[in-house]
């Protein structure tokens, strides 16, 4: 498919679609919260490849969560109660601390607030899968902020549940790919002051429902 252009992420100079991801004594970035890439995009990303290019000797791994599995998981009541609920995603709560308040005002116009079901349906095999995560989302529609994060933090935990998971330990040129919309992704911090630095390309996707 197509890739997509990072607004906020430093691209290779002749191609700027690979982000570079680099993190050591001086610079500590690891995306250590479950998400699913870019979902602030109105038409967030429909898939991920990661290479692996400088790894430390121990640590930064990153976990993976079949997103589909942890919707499954929870209890009939909650099933009830998130499906049809719809999430608020805003570029600007991760990335906007690095902008001044003209430059936010700017990148708003170009990607305004995107609204996403909190249980999205997988366009090709039908699966519900959770879909909000803490990086990106801003509130949940329809209910005030104490049952938003109360809401948040029941579908986390279930994101969490190892049951769900796996565990990528890098070397140089490992390549891993994953499909958004139904996968997150956790990239542990455990490796300072060593250095880690991987490469990653989003594909261009579109719009959940």
């Amino acid at each position: 498919g197509e890739l997509e252009i990072h607004p906020f992420a430093t691209g290779h100079r002749d191609h700027p679609e690979i982000v570079r991801i680099r993190s050591n004594e001086e610079i500590q970035y690891a995306a250590s919260n479950w998400h699913s890439d870019v979902t602030w995009r109105l038409e967030p990303s429909m898939g991920s490849i990661l290479r692996g290019v400088e790894i430390p000797p121990v640590g930064g791994d990153t976990c993976f969560a079949d997103a589909t599995a942890a919707y499954e998981r929870l209890p009939d009541d909650w099933k009830e109660r998130v499906d049809g609920l719809f999430a608020v995603h805003d570029f600007s709560k991760t990335f906007g601390r690095r902008l001044d308040a003209e430059e936010r005002a700017e990148k708003q116009k170009e990607y305004p607030p995107a609204r996403h079901p909190v249980i999205r349906t997988h366009p090709e095999t039908g699966a519900k899968a959770i879909y909000t995560n803490r990086p990106f989302v801003s509130h949940i529609e329809g209910v005030d902020a104490e049952e938003s994060t109360r809401i948040l933090d029941r579908l986390e935990r279930s994101i969490m549940d190892p049951s769900v998971q796996c565990r990528i330990r890098w070397a140089p040129d490992t390549f891993v790919m994953w499909d958004n919309r139904a996968v997150q992704h956790y990239a542990t911090n455990d490796f300072w002051p060593e250095t880690r630095h991987v490469e990653r390309v989003t594909i261009v996707g579109d719009r959940p429902f």
